[in-house]
């Protein structure tokens, strides 16, 4: 891993969204991250998010909309929520002002900065993650979690397993880059083909 600064920026301590929920940020390399998942329910302008949660009409959808996992709204007070691709790119904006859904570049901006080695951006320990959490160390208080996803079965996989992550970079039509990491592996990585568009993923938002 690069030797430049990891550390909680106390600058930033405290992002509010729309809807009143507070997040952190952590310095990491020469990027700010949120340390959260973002579950916002609201684009910036405080126009309302669908939560669509039938499935024939989450496969068609072409505007944003979000899920809980699991179609529970407690998973998503620690894992965040999980929105499709639309909601990314909706001009209304995701994250809150100052703060952006990171390009696929700057996913690999970190993940230059981390070696590869996606451990040191997972949450230590198995009380969120599957056993082994595999080099998991939170060296960077990037405090990455679970939260699996909606897959194009429509259904839900991957909770305490791994955490996906959309880029706001469309790879080609109907598909965007996404970034994993898994609870037995320390690699940090992005699959060549992307993620459909109608998948329901994680989001964390990096400072402008």
């Amino acid at each position: 891993m690069a030797t430049s600064s990891c550390k909680k920026d106390d600058s930033i301590n405290q992002i509010t969204d729309f809807d009143g929920n507070v997040y952190h940020a952590v310095t990491i390399g020469t990027q700010v991250w949120m340390v959260e998942n973002l579950k916002v329910t609201h684009y910036r302008n405080g126009d309302l998010i669908p939560n669509v949660t039938n499935n024939s009409e989450w496969n068609n959808v072409t505007t944003g909309a979000y899920r809980d996992y699991e179609d529970n709204p407690d998973n998503s007070i620690k894992y965040g929520k999980l929105y499709n691709f639309f909601t990314i790119t909706d001009s209304r904006q995701l994250c809150p002002a100052g703060w952006h859904v990171p390009t696929d570049d700057e996913w690999r901006v970190l993940r230059e900065y981390c070696g590869s080695c996606g451990g040191v951006l997972k949450e230590a320990g198995t009380e969120n993650w599957l056993s082994p959490n595999t080099d998991a160390t939170n060296k960077t208080g990037f405090s990455a979690l679970p939260g699996g996803c909606l897959n194009i079965l429509d259904q839900y996989d991957g909770m305490a397993r791994y955490g996906v992550w959309w880029s706001s970079t469309e790879i080609r039509p109907y598909y965007a880059a996404c970034w994993f990491l898994y609870y037995n592996s320390s690699f940090m990585s992005s699959p060549n083909g992307g993620a459909l568009e109608w998948f329901g993923l994680s989001v964390r938002c990096v400072k402008d």
